[in-house]
């Protein structure tokens, strides 16, 4: 199986730190200022931004999608009536059902008795996730093509989580509070006005097939997915309902230990792929496609795996132009790493995905060209 093309769509409005820095609601303290900056954002694209007036909606959201899947059809010339299944991979859409997919049939222009499916809630793993299901189609119908869109919209979330915030306390104060509960609410806006400034927008897709000149194959994908019990409370995020009729409100938690958890995980699924062969591929693997949790997590992943700058370098890219992608950000790095064209045929790419869920994925590319320059 080969992803042949794709494409990335972003939001026309661009929000660099400092800006955002100006638009939030409240004056921050320099120590978390510190935090913000210490994230390695620079700026980001958002769809949704706090200071807007308009009601949420899915109007832009489903727009920014559809530009996505037109682009990757445009970039392959592959009709939209070729397609024999449509994939949507997303966490956060203004309509609670129906879903992502159902919306984009008759957007994009699919027949409306298209095979398709929604991946909904697997976060930062989506991309990997979306694969597998690819590659489950193609083993029973291996002439189609399989578009999978990536959807990585999440300021829905996190841009209204932190309006009319009055008060931002530094995470040194927090841990000082001994009321357990009033330190609990410290520590919630502070976790807010992280995810505010570390999480942008944008939509990645691509277009799967078994056959193909050029792309990248896909050797082999694994998983790991709650070795504890509770890990899955280290990173989640859930609906929460008030007392009051019709009146809902989302709840988010990014644990401390989301960064060791994060080694532990992709280690773990590593191992798995790699097998016998874990110690030479990390070695000589040309690329490393990783998800964009954060700069500290990046260079924690780095670390641990013996990963050079220089293998992690769109990672890198993609967290300071845009942010955490969450779901959108392996192929939106995977894109990057292609376009600059320094890819030669038999390159190997290791790609790794972990977050909310507690989970991670890892799957090994191979780039396929059909003639070198």
């Amino acid at each position: 199986m080969k992803i042949i093309k794709l494409a990335t769509a972003l939001p026309k409005c661009d929000y660099p730190t400092e800006r955002l820095l100006e638009a939030f609601p409240c004056k921050l303290p320099e120590g978390v200022i510190q935090n913000i900056i210490n994230l390695g954002v620079s700026k980001r694209y958002l769809i949704n931004h706090v200071k807007s007036k308009k009601p949420m909606n899915e109007d832009a959201f489903i727009e920014l999608c559809s530009e996505a899947c037109r682009k990757t059809m445009e970039k392959t010339n592959i009709q939209v009536n070729e397609i024999g299944y449509f994939i949507a991979a997303y966490d956060v859409n203004p309509l609670l059902s129906p879903g992502l997919s159902q919306v984009l049939v008759r957007n994009v222009g699919f027949d409306p008795y298209i095979k398709h499916v929604n991946v909904q809630g697997v976060a930062s793993t989506a991309f990997p996730k979306a694969l597998e299901l690819a590659r489950d189609h193609l083993a029973l119908h291996p002439q189609d093509y399989v578009l999978i869109c990536v959807s990585g919209i999440s300021s829905f979330w996190f841009q209204n989580q932190v309006r009319n915030l009055r008060n931002v306390m530094e995470i040194s104060q927090i841990g000082q509070i001994k009321d357990e509960t009033r330190r609990r609410m410290e520590l919630q806006r502070w976790m807010a006005t992280m995810e505010f400034f570390l999480f942008g927008d944008g939509v990645a897709t691509c277009i799967v097939a078994n056959d193909g000149e050029e792309g990248v194959a896909v050797e082999k994908i694994v998983e790991v997915t709650n070795v504890e019990k509770k890990d899955y409370l280290v990173g989640c995020s859930r609906l929460t309902a008030s007392n009051q009729p019709f009146k809902f409100g989302f709840y988010s938690h990014l644990d401390k230990k989301i960064p060791e958890l994060g080694v532990k995980y992709t280690r773990l699924a590593l191992e798995r792929l790699l097998d016998k062969n874990t110690e030479k591929i990390t070695k000589t693997a040309k690329k490393w496609v990783v998800h964009t949790g954060s700069e500290k997590i990046l260079n924690a992943l780095a670390k641990n795996n013996g990963i050079s700058r220089e293998k992690l370098r769109e990672s890198h890219e993609i967290l300071r132009e845009y942010g955490n992608l969450a779901g959108a950000s392996l192929p939106f790095i995977l894109e990057k790493v292609i376009s600059k064209d320094k890819l030669r045929a038999g390159d190997l790419i290791l790609m790794i995905g972990y977050g909310w869920g507690f989970s991670a994925a890892a799957a090994l590319l191979e780039y396929q060209k059909s003639s070198e320059k």
